[in-house]
């Protein structure tokens, strides 16, 4: 079973090294390697590993913790497909095909972020309409975001009294970026963490506002 591990880890020489030792040494099979942040002499990396059968991830988290000055903020398994729909790859799709162009997009966008989900919805003075959603984004209806427009790519309070329950119950991370526009947003969650890095928010709104040049061109 693959799983995705994200550390904190001190960004020094041969840190990452010994990870990986201590990682393979606990049976993980280290499938990739992303950068997520780094910066103030500390590196947020996110590793993918695949674990033999039977094998609890909490291996992992005490493996990956035996290196000095290395914390884990969250593991969870991972289905996603590694290197495929990165950034130019995905525009590249959705410029082939404008009239799919959000479908490919919220579906495209989990799996270059390393989240659960992702749907993109339009705010009107009939409330929020999902215009595209991911295979995997929940089903449930929200009728008002309270947030909506939005101006500027950020992290949402997924304790929100607008979070549906189910969403809350998961822990779902959530992070959202306008679109082109304000009333129209891309909404990614990542239901059990961890966190979105500010990172990560940035890259997000810097492949939508691609992303809606390409569309709206």
């Amino acid at each position: 079973m693959s799983f995705l591990i994200r550390v904190q880890l001190p960004d020094s020489p041969g840190t990452l090294g010994a990870v990986a030792t201590a990682l393979g040494m606990a049976g993980a099979d280290i499938l990739s390697v992303d950068v997520v942040e780094r910066g103030g002499g500390v590196a947020i990396d996110d590793l993918v590993v695949e674990m033999p059968s039977g094998r609890l991830p909490d291996a992992l988290i005490t493996a990956a913790e035996s290196v000095e000055g290395v914390e884990v903020d969250a593991v969870r398994p991972y289905a996603g497909v590694l290197d495929t729909h990165r950034e130019l790859e995905l525009v590249e799709d959705i410029a082939a095909q404008p009239s799919s162009g959000l479908d490919l997009l919220a579906e495209g966008v989990p799996r270059i972020i390393r989240a659960g989900w992702s749907v993109v919805v339009q705010h009107g003075d009939d409330g929020v309409q999902r215009l595209a959603s991911s295979s995997a984004a929940p089903e449930t209806l929200i009728e008002e975001m309270p947030w909506l427009p939005l101006e500027r790519a950020t992290v949402l309070d997924g304790e929100e009294p607008w979070i549906p329950e189910t969403w809350r119950e998961l822990g779902t991370e959530l992070a959202a970026t306008p679109l082109g526009k304000p009333d129209r947003v891309l909404l990614v969650g990542r239901p059990g963490g961890p966190m979105f890095r500010a990172a990560e928010v940035a890259r997000l709104a810097h492949l939508a506002g691609i992303v809606a040049v390409v569309l709206d061109s």
